[in-house]
């Protein structure tokens, strides 16, 4: 006898979220980073919701990470740590912005001095 398919939850995301659809907090985003936070956990939380604070324990995920990690979409989890945001169980933070670029001029002109420099 073969086992279930390893790419398929059991149980349909929308009912990790307690069929809500969207999170209460939309600033949320792919790359948001979230953390423990210092609540106690209540009980009664879902499974998924203790998954989620579960794969945290460790340190900070990216929301979409965490996501991979619970093998959830991405849209569930957005709901699930809003809802745990909410409830001070969760910390999210903003992505951090990428760095800007350097202008290539001044690139250039390091690779000059770097060069007179060497003879």
């Amino acid at each position: 006898m073969t086992g279930r398919p390893a790419g398929r939850p059991l149980v349909p995301a929308y009912l990790s979220t307690g069929g809500v659809a969207r999170p209460s907090r939309p600033q949320l985003e792919r790359l948001s980073v979230l953390t423990r936070g210092d609540a106690p956990v209540p009980a009664g939380l879902p499974a998924a919701a203790l998954a989620l604070l579960d794969v945290l324990e460790g340190g900070a995920l990216t929301l979409v990470e965490a996501a991979a990690l619970l093998r959830l979409p991405v849209s569930a989890v957005r709901v699930l740590a809003a809802d745990l945001a909410d409830r001070d169980l969760l910390l999210a933070r903003a992505p951090i912005p990428p760095a800007d670029r350097f202008a290539p001029d001044l690139l250039k002109r390091v690779a000059d001095g770097l060069r007179a420099l060497k003879h």
